[in-house]
């Protein structure tokens, strides 16, 4: 039987007008069969701060108060050699040409989202992919990232990349540490330093993993993988 995974996806700053110009892209997967454990250990973490197991943690609401909530969270992701992270950074979304390659902004979302998955994906396993839902257009951009993953797979019946669905993040335990691991890359690529308690958290993450947080790491880095992609490079 092949491996399962659960590949939990979240983004950051996506949309093109919004005033932003670095956006993120991160995702944390793991065996489907070690999900119900760590959605367990998230709960089991949140009790030991005064958090009910309901209660969303994210990266928005970080603060001094609940410091030691978040660097436990952290911890218990860079201590289990089960869960895998992977994010797709773009440092500025204003050297955009979408005229001049000819596509419209959400082709170009496509293509990073496509980015970021594809190393991911073994065609030896089976994967569902879960998207914390972020507005009302989710069912058609789930419905063509599915097709455009699969067809780079050859994988027309579906038996690799078995689904695509939008979630809501409060409800599900994994996509919430997403949040938090992807909230401190877009953190570090911002250059922000307002509030202690993410610098922080930022300063853990950097060092748990080993690295600055603002550059690509090797392609074959399995624990916590980054991916800087440049519109100057010609790929816009």
């Amino acid at each position: 039987m092949p491996q399962s995974y659960n590949v939990y996806c979240d983004e950051s700053c996506h949309l093109e007008h919004d005033h932003q110009g670095v956006m993120v892209l991160g995702s944390v997967w793991c065996p489907t069969k070690k999900v119900r454990e760590v959605m367990t250990r998230i709960k089991e973490i949140k009790a030991r701060h005064g958090v009910p197991a309901l209660t969303e943690v994210k990266w928005v609401k970080v603060s001094r108060p609940k410091l030691a909530l978040y660097l436990e969270l952290i911890d218990s992701f860079f201590d289990d050699d089960d869960l895998h992270f992977r994010s797709l950074i773009v440092p500025d979304k204003g050297k955009l040409d979408h005229v001049g390659h000819r596509q419209e902004h959400d082709d170009w979302y496509f293509k990073m989202y496509f980015d970021m998955i594809k190393i991911i994906l073994d065609p030896r396993s089976e994967y569902q992919i879960y998207l914390d839902i972020k507005d009302t257009r989710s069912a058609a951009k789930v419905a063509k990232l599915h097709e455009v993953l699969c067809n780079n797979m050859y994988d027309f019946r579906r038996e690799i990349l078995k689904q695509i669905q939008t979630v809501r993040s409060h409800e599900v335990q994994i996509l919430q540490l997403c949040d938090i691991l992807l909230g401190a890359v877009s953190y570090a690529n911002r250059g922000l330093s307002s509030s202690p308690a993410k610098q922080q958290l930022v300063e853990r993450v950097r060092k748990r993993s080993g690295y600055g947080l603002c550059r690509t790491t090797l392609y074959g880095e399995s624990k916590f993988n980054l991916f800087v992609w440049r519109a100057a490079e010609g790929r816009a």
